[in-house]
């Protein structure tokens, strides 16, 4: 601490000594392996009697000194009476799920509990008040150190809890509702988080968790839910990867062709697991899991490889990539490398960026995606106009192409508010020198509607389906109306 003699005061005494709250938090810092620091747990330090200061702590260790943990406390703030602490408040549910990253990777040795309470929803306001700070107190007391509770229903609230921690919460929690006079009916559940088990995974499992407890199966046993969601997500993800690391996926491919001409421009390369069955669920957990760069990139390798097949020709595809594998370079620097012993491939490639996971960095994405158009990879915008980030994409990503959501343009001839809306990015596009491609196109009148509209290129049954091969010549189709299935990457 800058500018504080601690010599006398500390020096030779337990650092837990001058800890009014925060041992907990003090634990998970020292597990911080060498070279690394940890990172910031907030606590409180005994300032006094009655009075207490603010601060974060952090453990390091350097390699030197190792196993010697050494520490760093920054005040935050003058010292306050102890009475007027106030206990924060729950976070929600998707707080609580935003925040667990953060818990489980500086302790993964925890439960997540879930806690029941009944004989809430019919108390008068002013009681309701009182009890439920008394329900906050009780369960922010329980959280593990650097974690907080959460309420996720009216009913329901979770918490990540210490391994070791025996406290029987249902009864703290009837007794807290005794002291202002109420009966409340508690009960609590918990399931441990595996040791050593894929940080990532466990995540997603809670995920899988909390939904189910909003869910009516999930409702009746949150034990047995997030026990079985937390074996299903290792079970799927380790598929997966299975799947990804033998290449036991196939690609087809779809026809865009230009409505003009009706003539093929080039292909959308789309993955088909089992059954041909398309991969969005897949796709989600991927993304979800930090697997989907791996994914991205044996697509990847199977269309090129199908590209310089015997009789190709002059093949033009697109290919995939979630905004999660350009969140760093390896994605870029993987397909070049790729590409780099055939440059002339490079031309006849389109990479489709999807919004199925936001791109974390715009100006770090833009600079990767530069570099592939430097080669002469063009860049397309996928599904433009389904959610918040396409117009920011638009605006901050140097691309070629934008492909107008499927949504958009069922509803073309039949909306008169989404046919302004087509023909406002079009009428964008063009002022920007950018491709437009339209999909799930499925009848001859919508490509007339289209193309009054402006619209360039178009996709969808019409045309023709992803098939295994590419078909450069398309049969004459009749008009045809799909029945539940999307054809669409993820």
């Amino acid at each position: 601490m800058p500018g504080t003699d601690v010599g006398a005061l500390w020096t030779g005494k337990p650092l837990v000594t001058f800890l009014h709250e925060g041992y907990g938090a003090l634990e998970l810092l020292l597990q911080t392996k060498a070279g690394a620091r940890s990172p910031a747990a907030q606590i409180l330090v005994q300032a006094g009697p009655g009075r207490v200061r603010r601060a974060s702590l952090r453990a390091f260790i350097l390699p030197q000194l190792a196993p010697s943990i050494s520490c760093s406390i920054a005040y935050e703030g003058p010292a306050i009476a102890v009475d007027s602490l106030e206990t924060p408040p729950l976070l929600d549910a998707e707080t609580f799920l935003a925040d667990a990253a953060r818990v489980v990777a500086l302790s993964p040795s925890l439960s997540l509990a879930f806690l029941d309470i009944r004989g809430l929803e019919d108390l008068a306001a002013e009681v309701a008040e009182k009890v439920q700070r008394r329900i906050e107190a009780t369960l922010q007391s329980a959280a593990a150190q650097g974690s907080s509770a959460a309420q996720i229903t009216s009913e329901r609230y979770a918490l990540f809890r210490s391994p070791g921690d025996t406290r029987d919460l249902a009864a703290e929690v009837v007794e807290a509702g005794r002291a202002e006079g109420v009966d409340l009916d508690a009960e609590s559940f918990a399931s441990n988080l595996p040791d050593g088990g894929d940080t990532l995974c466990v995540l997603r499992a809670m995920r899988y968790a909390i939904e189910a407890c909003l869910k009516d199966d999930g409702l009746a046993n949150p034990q047995v839910a997030f026990s079985e969601a937390l074996k299903r997500t290792f079970r799927d993800a380790e598929a997966f990867r299975a799947v990804v690391k033998s290449r036991e996926f196939q690609v087809h491919y779809q026809p865009i062709v230009q409505l003009s001409s009706r003539a093929v421009h080039h292909f959308e390369a789309l993955a088909r697991f089992s059954a041909g069955a398309g991969p969005a669920n897949a796709i989600r957990m991927a993304e979800e899991l930090d697997m989907i760069e791996s994914f991205d990139l044996a697509v990847a390798e199977k269309v090129l490889k199908r590209m310089r097949a015997p009789g190709a020709g002059l093949l033009k595809m697109a290919i995939n990539v979630s905004g999660a594998s350009l969140g760093d370079d390896t994605y870029v620097e993987h397909l070049l490398q790729m590409t780099a012993g055939s440059p002339a491939d490079r031309k006849r490639l389109i990479v489709e960026i999807t919004e199925t996971s936001a791109l974390a960095d715009i100006g770090a994405a833009n600079r990767r995606l530069a570099a592939l158009r430097e080669t002469g990879i063009k860049v397309c915008i996928d599904d433009f106009g389904s959610g918040a980030a396409s117009y920011d994409y638009l605006r901050k990503l140097s691309v070629d192409a934008v492909k107008i959501d499927g949504a958009l343009i069922r509803e073309v001839q039949t909306d008169e508010v989404v046919r302004n809306m087509v023909r406002s990015i079009v009428e964008l596009s063009r002022s920007l020198k950018l491709e437009t491609i339209a999909e799930m196109i499925e009848t001859e009148e919508v490509v007339t509607e289209l193309k009054g509209l402006g619209v360039e290129y178009g996709q969808g049954w019409l045309f023709g389906r992803a098939e295994a091969e590419p078909r450069t010549q398309l049969a004459s189709a009749a008009p045809v109306r799909r029945r539940g299935a999307v054809e669409a990457w993820g």
